[in-house]
């Protein structure tokens, strides 16, 4: 008789590491075991009434720290070999997309030792590393980088800004994005030893997928097609021509100017950059302001930095027509009654993104989508089918890869037989304008709608010493509280380094913290997350009448 165990290991780091855990687990008569450096774990099959104390021993003479061991049920098969022909029958998941879903779903199944395919249609690694997160991050310091050395406030410093070579900024962000692709995915399938398939996948029937020539069969599906952008429906657009955030990132100039639909995240940032690298911006936006979504006071703030940088708005338009061509677009507006026209040599629509779902023939199966054509699914993710789950952008969830990340690998647990819960109940949100903005947890709005007692603070950078020292007070901290509990549910930045900061504040929510918990945790002096304390200690008291680090 043998009896599945599962032991909890410390100090793996590698692949390298597994092998050296399983040649000791055998060596102390262990079989089959599977160990996995990122669980932190090994499943092993040892003799039944094993003494698990030489298993604990053989563990930390290979130098790893051995902790729990504890008896499992694991009807999945082993990992297949990494190297040699893979099986063509039934898989045991099939993943459609190679995205930040799709990957976290592929590790999260071999790692439980599934039999895995993945299909992909287009360029290994979906929207964040080719044409999301990644290049438009290291755009956009580029642009920060050359709007400092013509734009800064220290005295006694001379520095100028040239002129931009956008088609050498450009094949530097190409080459990053080559590599990372690389390194982060394309390497990591033979890593794991999944199957890829390229092509367009599309339903048969419930378990089976066309691709090509080829029908592949499996137990149970994951969709992770990601999304694109969505362009609105105006009439000459398509005909002018028009930049999305894809094409964007890959001009080898910088226009002139720049007319931008849309006032989102996308908006904000690639237009803070073409202003940045040189060229006349114009936000135009539906709403009568700005982020109407966040709290008054982010928006506020930043309106004023586009302001301030010379980014023009237009407010409460109704787009009329676009015309134009090469030598230059024209957007026709109506303005609170009043027609009015952009002119511009680029326009760039950033309007949100459109789930891919058109040609995985979900109609076919009964899956269904919402009108903007996402998939709805459930708390564990499953849609209407529940063998067929769904993850990341291609939901009408978060659009954020690490929201992606998570709901991969938590939608691969489920098809391959758990039952876990989606908890998307704290997402932290960062846009990467100068200075950044981040959110996380409730608006004074929505905490008072959900019926809360809200108290608020509201802090202006220029009561952070970390902003004083930068001269550059453009910013604001905002917490959002409990009345009665004074508990933390919302955080709000403008800030440099906003991002950073937000991760505190992301913990504070989720754990349920205090204010009192934020006033009584040292924080590093000169640092922007000092903001986060400040804000909370202006719920009791006036922070310019505290001295440096007073607590």
């Amino acid at each position: 008789m043998t009896q599945r165990l599962r032991m909890r290991i410390a100090g793996m780091t590698c692949t390298d590491c597994e092998h050296h855990v399983t040649v000791a687990l055998e060596g102390a008569g262990a079989t089959d075991v599977r160990a996995s450096f990122r669980r932190g774990e090994a499943l092993l099959t040892a003799p039944a009434g094993i003494e698990t104390e030489a298993l604990t021993a053989a563990v930390a003479a290979a130098g790893y720290r051995p902790g729990a061991t504890e008896p499992v049920e694991d009807p999945a098969p082993p990992r297949a070999a990494r190297t040699g022909p893979r099986g063509r029958g039934a898989f045991d998941l099939a993943i459609i997309g190679s995205g930040g879903a799709a990957f976290s779903a592929a590790i999260h199944a071999r790692d439980a030792g599934a039999h895995v395919v993945m299909i992909e249609r287009g360029t290994i690694g979906g929207t964040c590393v080719n044409i999301g997160c990644v290049p438009s991050k290291t755009l956009l310091r580029a642009g920060d980088i050359h709007h400092s050395a013509g734009h800064h406030p220290f005295a006694g410093l001379a520095t100028q800004a040239g002129p931009v070579q956008m088609g050498r900024l450009t094949a530097q962000k190409d080459q990053l994005v080559g590599e990372l692709r690389q390194h982060k995915y394309e390497d990591l399938i033979d890593d794991y030893g999944w199957e890829l398939i390229r092509g367009e996948a599309a339903f048969v029937d419930a378990r089976t997928l066309q691709v090509g020539e080829r029908r592949i069969q499996a137990k149970a599906f994951v969709l992770a097609t990601g999304a694109r952008p969505a362009v609105p429906d105006i009439p000459g657009l398509a005909e002018a021509g028009y930049l999305t955030s894809t094409t964007a990132l890959a001009l080898d100039h910088v226009p002139e100017s720049v007319a931008v639909i849309g006032s989102g995240y996308i908006a904000l940032e690639l237009g803070q950059l073409l202003r940045r690298l040189g060229a006349r911006v114009t936000l135009l936006q539906r709403s009568p302001s700005l982020l109407k979504s966040y709290d008054p006071e982010i928006g506020e703030a930043m309106t004023g930095v586009l302001a301030d940088e010379g980014i023009e708005r237009i407010t409460g338009v109704r787009y009329l027509r676009v015309d134009g061509g090469r030598d230059g677009r024209r957007v026709h507006l109506d303005v609170a009654g009043t027609a009015r026209t952009v002119e511009s040599a680029e326009i760039l629509v950033a309007t949100g993104r459109q789930p891919n779902t058109e040609a995985l023939h979900l109609d076919r199966v009964g899956v269904r989508i919402d009108a903007r054509a996402a998939i709805p699914v459930d708390g564990e993710l499953r849609t209407h089918i529940p063998h067929i789950l769904a993850a990341g952008d291609v939901t009408a969830g978060p659009q954020f890869v690490y929201v992606a990340a998570y709901e991969g690998g938590l939608a691969a647990d489920n098809a391959l037989g758990a039952h876990r819960q989606a908890d998307l109940r704290v997402v932290p949100a960062v846009t990467f304008t100068s200075p950044a903005i981040a959110t996380v947890g409730l608006t004074e709005a929505a905490a008072r709608a959900a019926g809360y007692d809200v108290k608020a603070s509201v802090l202006p950078l220029s009561a952070v010493p970390r902003a004083l020292v930068n001269r550059d007070t453009r910013g604001v901290f905002k917490l959002v509280a409990d009345a009665g509990s004074d508990q933390v549910l919302g955080a709000h930045i403008v800030a440099e380094n906003a991002g950073d900061a937000i991760y505190a504040a992301t913990l504070a929510v989720k754990f349920h913290l205090t204010v009192a918990d934020l006033t009584e945790t040292m924080v590093p002096y000169l640092t922007m997350a000092e903001g986060l304390k400040l804000a909370a200690q202006t719920f009791g008291r006036d922070v310019n009448k505290l001295s440096c680090c007073a607590g």
